[in-house]
């Protein structure tokens, strides 16, 4: 089979899904590569309660197939800091593939590989249809604000792709002695002001609650039109207020539903959704709406 026969195309049904998850990992392979070295997966279980730590793409699937919903899948390629390969990024694109009723593929690309990550992100979209790109600048251990870093960012503007970044509190390393090294400062949301102010047609996600930064989160979400919070990795009953408060008035269009599966099911999360204080209005927006629109989805 040629890549062409392997590149993602849509085939979502948008009649039939309720929600559309922004935040799904995928994170061990077919083959059983983990993404991650194995003192990071027992960490982040830990840190998570995670029961079913790395269920296979398929089963994701399947399992979303059942919830009515759709999902963003993707790994992180934190090769250079990690001095570990992550699982394959292609197969993850062939995979949703597949599934492409239920299953979204993002990219993940090694920012510290400078021009050999550019072409490989050009390779993602242009030869396996990835639909964007996720980065863990704390995993990566990169500064997203360096402009060292630019010429990725211009590339997968010029590929019309968003960009999705880690932000805030991280699991990955928690409990660790040193936090196996990962620091935190690079997942201030702040270092990504610069990145959206530079490259205005650059659609950037900040995911997650951005704790201890939620307030800096606010201001360049509500500052900038090309940047988005999705609101993975908590439980909403967890939320800062302020960041509720900011979604319902500020950018309800920019605010997006995600989990961080299979850390946090969508059953746990949609639950304390309910009780969470966001406006009627607001809500179908998060679960769907949103996504559509900046998924291109509804084309």
């Amino acid at each position: 089979m040629s890549q062409a026969d392997n590149s993602y195309e849509l085939g979502i049904d948008l009649q039939k899904i309720d929600a559309i998850d922004m935040h799904v990992h995928i994170e061990c392979s077919e083959h059983g590569h983990l993404s991650l070295p194995q003192p990071l997966v027992d960490a982040s279980s830990k840190y998570f309660k995670a029961e079913d730590r790395s269920p296979s793409l398929d089963t994701i699937a399947e399992r979303y197939r059942e919830w009515n919903m759709a999902a963003v899948v993707f790994t992180v390629d934190a090769t250079t800091a990690l001095k570990h390969e992550p699982n394959s990024i292609e197969e993850i694109a062939t995979g949703a593939a597949r599934n492409n009723d239920v299953l979204i593929p993002f990219g993940s690309v090694d920012p510290l590989q400078g021009a050999a990550a550019v072409e490989r992100a050009k390779v993602l979209v242009e030869k396996f249809g990835v639909r964007g790109f996720k980065f863990h600048p704390s995993l990566q251990s990169f500064d997203p604000s360096d402009q060292q870093f630019y010429p990725l960012y211009e590339a997968i503007q010029d590929l019309g792709v968003p960009a999705l970044f880690h932000t805030g509190q991280n699991g990955m390393g928690a409990g660790l002695p040193g936090g196996y090294g990962i620091k935190l400062g690079y997942s201030n949301p702040l270092l990504l002001d610069s990145v959206a102010a530079d490259f205005p047609e650059l659609q950037v996600i900040m995911a997650h609650p951005s704790v201890p930064w939620q307030e800096e989160a606010n201001s360049i979400a509500t500052h900038k039109s090309n940047v988005w919070i999705d609101l993975s990795g908590w439980s909403p009953k967890y939320f800062p207020q302020s960041l509720v408060h900011a979604a319902n008035r500020m950018f309800p269009d920019r605010v997006l539903f995600g989990t961080d599966y299979p850390l946090i099911t969508p059953q746990k999360w949609l639950g304390a959704f309910q009780e969470a204080d966001f406006k009627d209005e607001v809500r179908p927006k998060i679960l769907k709406d949103n996504a559509v629109r900046l998924l291109g989805l509804g084309n």
